[in-house]
Parts: structure tokens; sequence; C-alpha cells
């Protein structure tokens, strides 16, 4: 299957959003330190951050990599098929991003990563652009963008949790 949308790979540019698509930016602190980086990095690049969201997460590996799908079925009966765009995995940067592919309500790119800045602190900024691709999520407007911010948010709240549990206590 092909991707849905024409530049693909696009999150990886801060600030890019092709002509048509709306943009989204999302950044929540997570916490401070190595451990806290360290346990966000691996919820993230291992789907335990969207599992834990409660979406359904079917992908053809256990952890995110170019090339794997993945399906996010949410409320069980909206399908989401997508493919991993890129990924990084550096000391103080990790994340990915998928782009949809035929059948996904939206047509875009997502992109989730997790950096430690400088003093320490961890945060997620979770970037997409988009644009509607079923009848359904054209019909809901601005109401689908906010869910769309609001699932950003989450996302931000579960892994400030996650990366906040201590794997050893």
């Amino acid at each position: 299957m092909s991707f849905t949308y024409d530049d693909v790979g696009a999150t990886r540019e801060q600030g890019h959003c092709p002509p048509g698509f709306h943009s989204l930016h999302v950044r929540t602190r997570l916490g401070e330190g190595e451990p806290v980086f360290r346990r966000a990095a691996e919820a993230l690049l291992t789907w335990r951050m969207h599992r834990t969201l409660g979406v359904a997460i079917d992908a053809s590996a256990e952890r995110a990599a170019p090339g794997v799908d993945v399906t996010v079925t949410l409320a069980g009966m909206v399908k989401a098929p997508c493919r991993v765009v890129w990924t990084v995995e550096e000391r103080r940067r990790a994340g990915w991003a998928y782009g949809t592919l035929p059948g996904h309500p939206e047509c875009g790119e997502e992109a989730f990563v997790v950096d430690r800045t400088g003093d320490g602190t961890v945060w997620l900024t979770v970037t997409a652009f988009s644009r509607p691709a079923k009848w359904y999520s054209r019909a809901g407007g601005a109401a689908t963008r906010g869910l769309q911010h609001a699932y950003a948010r989450r996302c931000g709240a579960v892994l400030r949790r996650l990366s906040a549990e201590d794997p050893a206590g």
C-alpha cells in the first residue's frame, strides 16, 4: 500500500505543514533526568504509550522502525492503518513518525519525539499535519481537530506517568 499524501517524512522538518493540511504541535513536560528519558523513550518506541492510552495497536514489529505497518483501532471500531516513515534513537532524543495508508480516516503524518534538554528536562512533542480523508472526519470539522489535540495531550499525560514509574519499585 502507498501513503495517502506526498510529503512523506516531512514531520522531521520542524514547523513544516504542506499546503491544504492542518498542523498540530503539542509539547508536554514529562519530568527530569536520564532515567525518565530512558523509560519514556522505551515506552514510546515499543508502542506501550499507545497501548496504555487504550487504543489497540497491531504492529508488524515489536519496536518502531521505518517500514513497520501499524493499525491503530479507536473505540474498537475505527481502524487507522499507518506505516512508520522515520525513527530517531539518539542520546538525548528518541521517537518516530507514521504516515497514513488507504483506509485511514485522516490523510497525513504524525510524529512522537521524546527529548532531554540541556537542563535535563524531558519533553514529549507530538507534531502532525493532516486533513480529512473520510466523510465522517470531514463532517467533524473543527471537532475532529479538537479530538486530535486532546489525543496528543493524553499521550503526554500517559507518557509522563509511564516514565515516572520505577520498574524496580
